[in-house]
């Protein structure tokens, strides 16, 4: 290219667009003259430099490309490009990329620079974010090594299927085991061609229970070519894929189980179907397992909006009703028939009938099991028979008696009928009848001898 002829300010005007930085070096290697034409290379202090030998403001691994850059020839054709770090007051090295021009007549060197700090910033955190990547595949890697090792020795069998096509999947050794044929591969096979076919529509059902509610739901069906009944598992999760079903068959039934074993998969499944509420909590009441019954009487929709809650919580009584149940719970082992109300997530209050019993166990164990009894309260007379008969026999007093009297009888009549209640609810717990009623325990005794409950004699 033919170059016309051009001044000094030209010249320099065009040095100071074309880099970043531009120096003039003597033959002794000391900086003449220095131009910075980016601001954010002002932290070098290159101002300073001017009178200081190049090299001195270089640092230690760039001194022999310093001595390169000034040793090379003018009239060389080539002109190459050198990566130069300078120390920068801040604390991270500058690097700066510098190509040299030698004016032999005048025995100088003009040196041009081009500012690496953005691509270095780049390349730190192309290396951070590849550096996090390859972590990230590692833990992954791991993960899955450890879900396969638990996948595969397994007892139970366990299969993987496919939410939309119903295809198995995944399936370790032991389903590989149960489900043996040799016709077809189990791994691609639908699920429903591994049960009965009288059993396929309520295997469907299952799926169908399952991928709506997100619960795990449990059914009892004959596998293809067996007579024997078989417990079958059923919950849903997520994958980047969409939802697979996790299937399983439990181990009991399968391995030639004792009776009692089989026995108490039936106890349990049976206690999951309960008509009536059921309710595992420990001794402090934190509740650890529930039936469908109960989320239905509470309005929950999975058990994990119970689990951990205490049930208090869901006694319109709160404390007292779990005071009365839990005290006779440790002192009886039982409580049969403790009528009371629970409220639902709605707010509204349910009537039910609550019997209960402790299970001896190394962590004491409480089991509850809660009846509806609504409908029967609602198709019970407003008034029971001993307060009809009451109110018949006060009706019988009027014109023998002032009214202010009958009041004084009507009143007494109903604290008695009140403390009957409060110590039948309680099971004869007199200090939980007390708060149940709103009294303290000396006013209750008091009324106690009033109405003979008990002697004038015994103790509070």
């Amino acid at each position: 290219m033919k170059i016309p002829s051009f001044s000094a300010e030209k010249l320099a005007q065009l040095i100071g667009v074309a880099s970043d930085i531009a120096l003039l070096v003597d033959k002794d290697g000391a900086v003449v003259d220095v131009s910075v034409r980016k601001n954010e290379l002002a932290s070098m202090a290159c101002q300073n430099w001017v009178g200081k030998p190049w090299v001195e403001t270089v640092t230690t691994e760039s001194i022999p490309k310093v001595k390169d850059l000034l040793t090379q020839s003018s009239d060389a054709t080539e002109l190459r490009w050198r990566h130069i770090n300078h120390p920068s007051t801040q604390g991270e090295d500058v690097p700066i990329q510098y190509v040299s021009l030698a004016f032999a007549a005048e025995g100088r060197t003009l040196l041009l620079g081009r500012d690496l700090g953005a691509i270095a910033v780049l390349q730190r955190r192309l290396v951070e974010t590849q550096q996090s990547m390859e972590r990230d595949y590692l833990r992954l890697r791991h993960i899955e090594a450890r879900y396969r090792i638990l996948f595969d020795t397994s007892s139970d069998p366990v299969m993987v299927v496919d939410a939309v096509s119903q295809k198995v999947t995944e399936a370790n050794v032991a389903a590989l085991g149960l489900l043996k044929d040799h016709s077809k591969r189990l791994v691609g096979r639908d699920l429903l061609d591994c049960f009965d076919s009288q059993n396929q529509d309520e295997v469907q059902s299952l799926l169908r229970m399952a991928h709506a509610t997100g619960r795990i739901e449990v059914c009892r069906v004959k596998l293809v070519g067996s007579e024997q009944d078989v417990t079958l598992t059923v919950t849903v999760f997520r994958q980047e894929g969409g939802a697979q079903f996790l299937v399983r068959f439990l181990q009991a039934d399968l391995t030639g189980a004792s009776p009692l074993d089989t026995d108490q998969g039936l106890f349990a499944e049976a206690m999951q179907r309960s008509p009536d509420g059921f309710v595992l909590t420990d001794k402090n009441g934190q509740i650890r397992s529930v039936n469908t019954e109960f989320m239905s009487m509470v309005g929950a929709t999975a058990q994990s909006q119970i689990q951990g809650q205490t049930l208090d919580q869901w006694l319109v009584r709160g404390g007292v009703d779990w005071g009365v149940l839990s005290t006779n719970l440790r002192q009886q082992s039982s409580v049969k028939a403790f009528a009371t109300d629970i409220s639902n997530m709605s707010g509204l209050n349910l009537a039910v009938e609550i019997s209960a019993v402790a299970i001896a166990d190394k962590s004491q164990m409480f089991a509850f099991f809660i009846r509806d009894m609504t409908r029967r309260r609602q198709q019970e007379t407003p008034a029971s028979s001993g307060m009809a008969g009451s109110v018949a026999e006060l009706a019988h007093l009027v014109g023998r008696m002032p009214m202010k009297d009958i009041v004084n009888e009507t009143t007494e009549m109903i604290e008695r009928m009140c403390i009957q209640s409060a110590l039948e609810l309680t099971h004869n717990n007199r200090a939980s009848a007390a708060e149940m009623l709103g009294l303290s325990r000396q006013s209750l005794y008091v009324k106690l001898r009033r109405f003979g409950i008990i002697d004038e004699t015994e103790a509070e």
